[in-house]
């Protein structure tokens, strides 16, 4: 089994002190977060060139852990990046829906529209049918769109720490069993 660079990916605010991702990040310490200039007022550009450096400075196969805002980023990210092929896999998280007044906060807008094309490595969508950025058909056809396995989480909502979600073993075990999917394995020192 080949190694490999597990990269987190948080959503506007970033991810805090007891939000999964940090959590998920203590208990396996070589996954690396990709960090943002600003985590508040996201330019897309920016998250996007900060994403490839963190893709083309790891080694091969890279798992990608995003959340949120960090769904889309992906989808844009990966129709112009060069260093999409080194991604096997992909875990997008409570994907926000960016077109939407109603569901999103102004700053993220400039992240619309979302792209529909196929990702080009695995992917598996998870969504909280009760989510108030997104709602589960919407997130659905995002799946759909990007070629992604899909998964109602059930009454999760964001699927973060304002659902009363910290620590999320179900979320550990679909990033493992993603990266036995894909037959890699990530170094957990």
């Amino acid at each position: 089994m080949a190694k490999a660079s597990v990269l987190i990916l948080p959503g506007l605010g970033n991810s805090g002190p007891e939000h999964w991702q940090t959590w998920l990040q203590g208990r396996h310490p070589a996954f690396r977060r990709v960090e943002q200039a600003d985590w508040d007022a996201p330019n897309r550009e920016d998250w996007e060139a900060a994403l490839e450096a963190a893709v083309a400075d790891s080694g091969a196969p890279v798992v990608l852990i995003a959340h949120s805002l960090s769904c889309v980023l992906v989808a844009h990210w990966a129709r112009t990046s060069p260093s999409v092929g080194k991604v096997a896999a992909a875990l997008l998280v409570a994907p926000s829906d960016v077109e939407s007044a109603k569901h999103t906060p102004p700053e993220v807008h400039c992240f619309a529209p979302v792209p529909d094309d196929p990702l080009p490595f695995h992917t598996v969508v998870i969504a909280g049918n009760n989510d108030p950025y997104c709602a589960i058909n919407r997130a659905c056809g995002f799946a759909v769109g990007w070629g992604a396995d899909f998964i109602d989480a059930g009454p999760l909502g964001h699927i973060n720490t304002a659902s009363g979600l910290g620590p999320w073993p179900d979320g550990e075990r679909l990033v493992l069993d993603l990266l036995r999917e894909v037959g890699t394995q990530a170094d957990f020192r």
